[in-house]
């Protein structure tokens, strides 16, 4: 009887917790840490509904000392900010509380970027725009588990022009020395260069 029971309430929590994750963790606190305010205003509320408890921080400072208060056991953290770069908090975090759960967001999706971040701790990097469902998904996920394909994933002309991007930034701006080592005519390239990334 009695191990029916516990069975029962087993599979109980078990359904629970397929169906909400976030059930599993008693330390539910977030920290998101992102200068564009509108955002992490919508982004804060998006995830309080889903069960987290927020706070928000608005550059590397902000973020560390945020770290150094309290470290939480999941973080949201922008790869660009007005003071530096967001994979400090990450290191900081990792250093603080080993466990963390972090996913850096970056509107520079790069494989170089995914790399630092998997590395300092973060379990994955999320090209921005990102919402909520897919930032949830990817903070539950299991370490080395599949992240669901995104809904609307980068197309093939952007990919490339992120890599153009990257390569041109490693080269410190270079035009020369950029398409010289992308094996590409310096006229094609400024030409890419001057135009908006494509969607």
């Amino acid at each position: 009887m009695l191990t029916q029971s516990g069975t029962s309430v087993a599979a109980d929590a078990a359904i629970l917790n397929d169906a909400d994750p976030l059930a599993a963790f008693s330390d539910r606190s977030l920290l998101i840490v992102d200068d564009d305010k509108p955002f992490s205003t919508r982004l804060a509320r998006a995830m309080e509904s889903r069960g987290y408890h927020v706070q928000v921080a608005e550059s590397v400072a902000e973020g560390v000392s945020a770290v150094e208060a309290h470290a939480p056991a999941f973080a949201v953290i922008d790869m660009r900010l007005g003071d530096g770069n967001g994979l400090d908090v990450i290191a900081r975090l990792k250093e603080r509380r080993p466990e963390a759960r972090g996913v850096i967001l970056t509107g520079y999706g790069n494989i170089a970027t995914a790399v630092t971040a998997v590395k300092l701790g973060a379990f994955d990097y999320l090209a921005k725009p990102a919402d909520a469902d897919e930032i949830h998904g990817t903070l539950m996920a299991q370490p080395g588990e599949r992240a669901d394909p995104p809904e609307n994933p980068m197309s093939a002309d952007r990919v490339r022009w992120e890599h153009i991007q990257r390569v041109y930034e490693l080269c410190g701006r270079n035009v020369s020395e950029t398409a010289r080592r992308l094996n590409m005519h310096r006229r094609t390239l400024q030409r890419i260069l001057a135009k908006r990334a494509p969607r």
